[in-house]
């Protein structure tokens, strides 16, 4: 990945805005550009945009929604923000916090509204870190139904998309605008691009293993789970560019990946009662801190894995996600109609597994504190029959990227705008701090689909 003279270019064309990347952060941008009335051109590296997106749950976080006061729930983008700032100990950029926070249920609406996006808000539980029911998904609570209404929404919009068609190289003046880029085909052919705006949305660099090495090494041992493209792109031009990078150490980590099947067990049985227990049968975190945090936890024990312990309470619960029926058809959910039935299929010690959920009933009835100092608050116990997946710790895709300001533009080092380059979701620094624990549920798709909406509008403005 280059930075290049535009004199070396053979522009065989321009389009006004050129967007890198037809992930959530993409899509979005192009259908706000094209909103404003700007022609768009999105490059996708995949023969099918999939994207991080795609591989996510697809809950957006919205403060302040009409959904939300539908269901007399109070939020506020102050409250949202300040959530932010709580689960990062203040290490994040609070002015950027605030500016999607406020922004976050005008993007929710309008994805709605605009685009008919089939969003509506999760009401049945609470995700760590936040202080108000403000999650919204589709009825599925899946990252790939999200993505494919997009696309729909970007074929009713008249956005072009151009798939496997990967940006290789941008082409720059000396004064950092950004001239156009190179497209590189599968079959080695390439052709060079003009544009007058250029959005990078081409996500992080969690796919990269010699860049995870460099940049947060804590992460090493976590599985990827990811979109392969994550490669880095956004990084290497902006270090090439001298671009702003911050939070480099930031990830989403997940700890409830089911081991030897890669899906993902959602953190909803965790917030509602579950419990994860090491291979000894026993406890070793908080867990009800967040998944991203818990996944160094889980990577710390041995052989890097941990069994998701629930009922059948939590069992049927779960049944709302897609992620949670993809893993139970693959098989990756062992039952037990007793505990000891659990225990043979797991492999799990019972008599520490016993002691666990004993020590775990008394702390949810309040008769002693946690070992942990979870708070279980009215929580129920546990009871048979019992539920079981063996998990391991995971990368779902990094947090620190570009430096932008509040309409998604890239600042350079020193803090000054480029001309006309703009980033968002995970090719852009993110509001989740320098390390996993500041990740809260939704902060992926928050920076994807607000800072896409913003760049794309100020996209268009620019070119206009």
């Amino acid at each position: 990945m280059a930075v290049l003279d535009p004199g070396v270019a053979r522009f065989v064309g321009e389009v006004p805005v050129v967007v890198v990347g037809a992930g959530g952060c993409g899509l979005s941008a192009a259908l706000a550009a094209r909103q404003g009335g700007a022609e768009v051109l999105v490059l996708e590296s995949d023969a099918t945009p999939l994207g991080t997106t795609g591989m996510s749950t697809g809950l957006i976080p919205g403060a302040g929604s009409r959904f939300q006061r539908q269901a007399g729930i109070d939020d506020s983008p102050a409250q949202f923000a300040a959530d932010i700032m709580r689960k990062t100990k203040g290490h994040t950029d609070e002015r950027i916090a605030l500016a999607l926070a406020e922004a976050s249920a005008g993007t929710v609406e309008w994805l709605v509204d605009a685009h008919d996006i089939p969003l509506s808000l999760v009401d049945t539980f609470l995700y760590p870190g936040h202080s108000a029911m403000r999650m919204h998904g589709t009825p599925n609570r899946s990252g790939a139904e999200l993505m494919h209404a997009l696309l729909n929404a970007a074929e009713r919009s008249g956005v072009d998309i151009l798939t496997a068609a990967r940006v290789t190289d941008l082409f720059a003046t000396d004064d950092k605008t950004v001239a156009g880029v190179r497209i590189t085909r599968p079959d080695g052919s390439a052709e060079d691009l003009a544009c007058r705006a250029l959005i990078l949305a081409c996500c992080g660099f969690a796919g990269n293993a010699g860049m995870v090495a460099e940049l947060m090494p804590e992460a090493v041992a976590a599985e990827f789970y990811g979109h392969p493209g994550n490669k880095g792109d956004a990084i290497d031009w902006g270090r090439a560019l001298g671009a702003g990078l911050a939070d480099l150490g930031g990830f989403q980590g997940h700890a409830g990946l089911a081991k030897g099947y890669g899906v993902p067990i959602l953190w909803p049985v965790i917030v509602e009662g579950g419990i994860q227990v090491n291979r000894d049968g026993l406890r070793f975190a908080d867990e009800s801190r967040g998944y991203s945090e818990q996944t160094l936890d889980v990577l710390a024990q041995p052989g890097h894995i941990a069994f998701t312990v629930y009922d059948q309470r939590l069992h049927e619960l779960m049944q709302e996600f897609d992620d949670y029926r993809a893993a139970q058809a693959a098989g990756a959910i062992r039952r037990g109609e007793t505990l000891a039935d659990l225990c043979a299929a797991t492999g799990l010690p019972e008599a520490a597994l016993a002691a666990t959920l004993d020590a775990v009933a008394r702390a949810v009835a309040g008769a002693q504190p946690d070992t942990f100092a979870r708070q279980f608050n009215s929580r129920q116990p546990l009871t048979a029959p019992y539920y079981a997946v063996k998990v391991t710790g995971a990368l779902f895709h990094t947090q620190g990227g570009l430096v932008v300001d509040t309409d998604g533009r890239v600042l350079t080092t020193d803090r000054q705008r480029f001309p006309n380059l703009y980033a968002g979701g995970g090719a852009a620094r993110g509001i989740s701090g320098p390390s996993c624990w500041g990740y809260i549920a939704g902060n992926g798709l928050l920076t994807a689909t607000s800072f896409g909406r913003l760049a794309g509008a100020a996209a268009a403005g620019l070119v206009a």
